[in-house]
């Protein structure tokens, strides 16, 4: 065999070994990302939201329907809210952009399904997993005309929705508020049931719960508060939340209604936020569970 033979010969060998090579060499298969903590109930990761124990980031997707973002103002007081009664310091907002569902309404099983098609954002090592989307449908089961409409719901643990469609509606209705007043109400009294409040994961170190609209709170002026005196020729309040309720199969763990909101910002107007704040004892039973 001459030279020029076994040199063609040595390079077919090499280029059939590097072939064989890479055809071994299969892709590594993705990593599947494991959802089980983040599809529990409502309060289940009050401590974790709360405290840095296991947990010292928090990472909000806002996942929205093109046009519906949230404002920057009401994402300013929400994220404020957030440092204020926790002690996570690292608090990351991502926005996604989604289209349209093309629905009239949503019922809490349609939500929960859009979720699990577009939420990114999950618990990861030190991180904490949040997903709020923002909806251009209002909620199932809506009477506008008497003023019995849904703004926000929490569902899960690190779920929430906001019916933005509906609260800017609501806010149209007065000249004293703004989307981001309607916004920042609904957000930050929703995320206090994640914190647990009021005994939904967090429990109470002293009785406030009220006992006509449960896991809400019967302190007059409070975020949490689930009925507000508003007057009027039957003498009873208005709810500003439902309690818990279950739809096919997906438990709400608040149903904060649109007209009692309304009333209650209209009072506060003129304040340096017209949303309220939390109260003595929710805050005392936050700071029990690891909050500030």
């Amino acid at each position: 065999m001459n030279k020029l033979q076994s040199i063609f010969l040595s390079s077919l060998f090499l280029l059939f070994f590097s072939c064989s090579q890479n055809s071994d060499d299969s892709p590594e298969p993705e990593q599947e990302i494991d959802k089980t903590a983040n599809l529990q109930g409502t309060g289940d990761s009050a401590n974790d939201i709360l405290s840095n124990a296991s947990f010292d980031k928090i990472k909000i997707e806002i996942a929205h329907v093109t046009g519906f973002r949230p404002t920057a103002a009401a994402m300013t007081e929400f994220t404020d809210f957030l440092r204020q009664h926790t002690f996570k310091e690292d608090i990351e907002v991502i926005f996604t952009q989604l289209d349209s569902p093309e629905e009239d309404s949503l019922t809490l099983q349609e939500i929960a399904e859009l979720e699990g098609e577009n939420r990114t954002v999950y618990n990861n090592g030190r991180t904490l997993g949040i997903y709020i989307y923002f909806a251009d449908a209002p909620s199932v089961g809506d009477e506008e005309d008497g003023g019995r409409v849904t703004l926000g719901a929490v569902y899960r643990n690190t779920s929430m929705i906001i019916h933005e469609v509906t609260v800017r509606r609501l806010a149209a209705q007065s000249s004293f508020i703004s989307n981001a007043d309607v916004e920042s109400a609904t957000l930050n009294h929703e995320f206090g049931h994640l914190f647990g409040l009021v005994n939904l994961g967090t429990p109470a170190i002293n009785d406030h719960e009220d006992q006509d609209a449960l896991n809400h709170c019967n302190v007059p002026g409070c975020l949490m508060r689930a009925e507000l005196q508003f007057g009027g020729s039957s003498g009873k309040s208005n709810l500003l939340a439902s309690t818990s309720s279950y739809e096919d199969g997906v438990k709400a763990g608040c149903i904060l209604s649109g007209q009692s909101v309304l009333n209650l910002l209209q009072s506060n107007s003129g304040k340096s936020s017209a949303a309220p704040g939390l109260d003595a004892e929710c805050i005392l039973d936050i700071q029990a569970n690891g909050g500030r």
